[in-house]
């Protein structure tokens, strides 16, 4: 059946760099799932934007399609559900060796999954399970939760970093 959609965004979304994302999947029945991100990854030294990761979690790739997966373990079928996708960044640029790239990776990595726990912890269903045993810079990472508080009034209620 055809249908027309609009998809409308801020240019800044298409900076390279490290980001922090939040999918927030709504289902017909509007049960509401989230799936937590990041940008710069370990197979090479780039950060890409999170316009263009948006698409890959959503395509057929099988390694680089983890939102995709993640939906069909809830059984949530992808085209019938809504999508919104909050992004903040870029919050390192883009490295120039790969062991700066690392370094800020690992940054990142850390705040990603103090997000992740920060949204479990306010009784969001996190889809996806974030491992890192790197060091969380607290600071830092305060400042990245209220900017995403302000868009998951959930997360708001929880205090926990």
């Amino acid at each position: 059946m055809s249908a027309t959609h609009q998809l409308q965004f801020n240019g800044g979304l298409l900076q390279r760099g490290f980001w922090l994302y939040v999918w927030e999947v709504t289902q017909p029945d509007r049960t509401v799932l989230y799936y937590v991100g990041r940008t710069g990854d370990s197979s090479s030294i780039n950060a890409q934007s999170p316009f263009t990761r948006m698409g890959q979690h959503l395509g057929f790739a099988a390694n680089s399609n983890m939102l995709r997966t993640h939906l069909a373990k809830w059984n949530a079928d992808p085209e019938a559900c809504s999508f919104r996708l909050i992004a903040r960044g870029p919050i390192l640029e883009e490295a120039r060796s790969r062991e700066q790239h690392h370094e800020r990776r690992d940054i990142v990595a850390a705040m990603e999954r103090a997000l992740a726990c920060a949204l479990a912890d306010a009784g969001c269903v996190v889809m996806n399970e974030v491992s890192c045993r790197k060091p969380l810079d607290e600071s830092a990472f305060a400042k990245i939760r209220l900017a995403f508080a302000a868009e998951i009034p959930a997360l708001g209620a929880s205090g926990r970093v």
